[in-house]
């Protein structure tokens, strides 16, 4: 039975390097859990401990979490289909060949700049996403994108006739029983970001798409727990879920609907970050899971160490699952 001893003591180096001001982390191994709360929730504008119950900003973990679960819902009622076109549901789209499966495995090779993009309201960055190009990677290289998810999540709206993070709420995060996900988080449970304006971000999405589209946005904006998180993870490694854990595309590196395929396309782990310093993996061969959760991003967005440690943690961690 693997206890992850070096995963974890490597998490807890982050800290104790001032890489990270703290880390809500936890291990499956089967049916045992672990989990671990270890340095502060904030830095600035003073040292906060963490206590283990706070909201992060999942950032893109918003993907997995929510989006990518309610696309499979929507497959598995026969409401939709992965070839179906994108202008099948969204007509102001340009090209005809581009699949739901592209945006959910990200080889659509929709690409482009947006003049202005964190002006734009949500109507305007909808429409100014829409008309994006296709560039010469459709269908021959995973490249990741947040514009996939959002489209996928305008696909959601389409069929349920409400703002997708309504629709998440309602048909994934209420039934799956995580009780503190929200998309409107109480900002005094939260962990904070980096200042925006002026302002520590306290509660409200880092990730400038996600506070232009709101309600709209599939692709970040939920906020949750470790507890929440850990939850979620041990649904991942249950029997109807061993679909997902192979490379659904023709590519190397290749990807599964919506996540990272690990080590190498191989496929028994799942994998994927959030921008401000979750990462989850899971391993449904061996039935092990790991949570991390920072806000790497505090008080400082770039953090360029953290992002080659992570990578070293989810070697060691699926070296010690074996």
């Amino acid at each position: 039975m693997a206890d992850f001893t070096e995963t974890k003591a490597q998490i807890i180096d982050l800290v104790n390097k001032q890489i990270v001001p703290g880390a809500s982390f936890g291990f499956i191994n089967g049916t045992q859990t672990a989990r671990y709360v270890y340095g502060n929730k904030s830095w600035r504008p003073t040292i906060t401990p963490l206590k283990g119950d706070e909201l992060h900003d999942l950032a893109s973990l918003t993907k997995v979490m929510g989006t990518v679960p309610l696309i499979i819902k929507l497959l598995n009622e026969k409401k939709i289909s992965l070839h179906d076109p994108i202008k099948k549901y969204l007509p102001e789209f340009s090209d005809e060949r581009v699949e739901l499966f592209h945006l959910i495995t990200h080889t659509s090779g929709i690409k482009g700049f947006i003049p202005n993009r964190d002006e734009l309201s949500c109507d305007e960055l909808i429409y100014a996403l829409e008309k994006l190009p296709v560039t010469d990677n459709f269908n021959k290289k995973v490249v990741y994108t947040d514009t996939g998810l959002i489209f996928l999540g305008l696909v959601i709206e389409k069929m349920y006739q409400m703002p997708v993070q309504d629709a998440i709420m309602k048909y994934i995060v209420e039934p799956e029983g995580l009780t503190s996900a929200t998309f409107d988080p109480e900002p005094s449970r939260c962990v904070p970001t980096y200042p925006v304006d002026g302002q520590m971000l306290y509660g409200i999405a880092n990730d400038p798409k996600a506070r232009q589209l709101g309600k709209h946005c599939g692709s970040a904006g939920m906020f949750a727990t470790l507890d929440d998180v850990m939850k979620f993870a041990q649904g991942m490694l249950s029997p109807d879920k061993e679909f997902l854990y192979h490379n659904f595309t023709t590519l190397n590196p290749g990807r599964s609907l919506g996540w990272d395929v690990k080590p190498d396309g191989s496929g028994h782990v799942l994998f994927h970050t959030g921008y401000t310093g979750e990462f989850l993996a899971v391993d449904y061969k061996h039935q092990t899971a790991m949570v991390v959760m920072t806000n790497r991003v505090h008080p400082v967005q770039y953090n360029q160490l953290f992002l080659e440690r992570r990578d070293t943690i989810l070697e060691t961690f699926l070296n010690e699952s074996k």
